[in-house]
C-alpha cells in the first residue's frame, strides 16, 4: 500500500459530500432479506432496525460497562446492551451453521483479514442464511487521505497472515487520519503506542466497487459458496447483502409505508366515487 508523505498528510482537507439518500437502504434492505434467529455483531449505539419476522443476539468482544472503560467516547452513548461476548472476527462460541443470518455494520473495515473474517461468517450461517454488511465508503469519511486497500493486499494478509502488514496499517492511521502536527520520529512512535494496545482502528478502506471486487474474489476463490443478493448506496455507507447457497427462504416483503396506505386508500375512496 503507497502512502501520501507526512507534509501531503498535512495539508488538510476534507471528505466529498455524501451522495443523496434516495431510500433508507438499511431498512429496506434488512425488511426483505433477515428472517428467522441471528446475530449482529458491535451494534454499539446503533443496531439495526429489525424487521418483525427476524430476532437477533448482540455480540461485542466485551460487555457495554467495559466498553465504556476501554473508549471513554462511548460514555454518554445509550449501547445496545451485550448477549454474547465473543471476538466478531472469530464468533468461537458459536456453533457451525446454526444462525439464520448475522449482521456487522461498519466493522469488516476493523479486521485485520476481511477475507478470513467473511469466510468465518459464512461457516456459521445455516445454508441459505444471509449476511448483512454495511461498510463506510472511504471518500465519505476521515479516511478520505487513504488510498483503497488493494486486493492483493487483502490476499496475501489471508494467505501469510495479517501480521505482515499490521505495523503499516498503524502507521497509515496515525500519519493519514490522526494528522497531527508532529514529526515523523513522534508519528511511528504514536503508532506503535496505539499498536501496543491493540486500539480498534480502520485496518482497510474501500469504496463501493472496491468492496464488490472483493466480494466477487472471495466467490470465486470459496467455489461459489455465496451469491450476491442485493447492494446499496446510503449515504456516507454501502449495504452488501450475501446468501450462503443452500436452501432459499419464501421472501418477505416489508409493509406498506404511511404514505403507501394513504394513497391506496385515496384510491379507494376515489373509486367509490367513480362507482355513483
Amino acid at each position: 500500500m503507497s502512502d501520501l508523505s507526512s507534509q501531503e498528510a498535512r495539508l488538510g482537507g476534507e471528505p466529498a459530500p455524501a451522495p443523496p439518500v434516495y431510500f433508507d437502504a438499511r431498512r429496506e434492505l434488512a425488511a426483505r432479506f433477515l428472517s428467522g434467529q441471528g446475530l449482529e455483531i458491535g451494534p454499539l449505539h446503533l443496531p439495526l432496525a429489525l424487521p418483525p419476522q427476524a430476532k437477533a443476539q448482540y455480540v461485542d468482544r466485551m460487555l457495554s460497562e467495559d466498553l465504556r472503560r476501554e473508549y471513554p467516547e462511548l460514555a454518554e452513548w445509550d449501547l445496545t446492551p451485550v448477549d454474547v461476548v465473543d471476538d466478531g472476527e472469530r464468533l468461537t462460541t458459536i456453533a457451525e451453521e446454526s444462525q439464520d443470518f448475522i449482521v456487522a455494520n461498519h466493522f469488516l473495515e476493523h479486521c485485520e483479514n476481511p477475507i478470513w473474517t467473511i469466510e468465518t461468517h459464512l461457516g456459521k450461517l445455516k445454508p441459505g442464511g444471509v449476511l448483512f454488511y454495511a461498510v463506510p465508503d472511504k471518500r465519505f469519511t476521515f479516511d478520505f487521505r487513504r488510498e483503497v486497500t488493494p486486493l492483493e493486499h487483502m490476499i496475501a494478509d489471508y494467505e501469510e497472515g495479517p501480521e505482515r502488514s499490521r505495523a503499516e496499517h498503524f502507521e497509515q492511521w496515525t500519519r493519514l487520519v490522526i494528522v497531527e502536527d508532529e514529526s515523523e520520529e513522534r508519528t511511528i512512535s504514536r503508532a506503535r503506542e496505539l499498536e501496543a494496545v491493540d486500539y480498534s482502528i480502520h485496518f482497510h478502506v474501500w469504496t463501493q466497487a472496491e468492496f464488490l471486487r472483493l466480494v466477487l474474489h472471495m466467490r470465486d476463490r470459496f467455489g461459489e459458496l455465496f451469491d450476491i443478493e442485493a447492494s446499496a448506496r446510503q449515504g456516507i455507507e454501502f449495504m452488501v447483502v450475501l446468501r450462503k447457497r443452500g436452501p432459499l427462504p419464501p421472501p418477505f416483503l416489508p409493509p406498506p409505508s404511511l404514505a403507501t396506505r394513504a394513497k391506496a386508500k385515496a384510491r379507494r375512496g376515489l373509486s367509490k366515487l367513480r362507482r355513483r
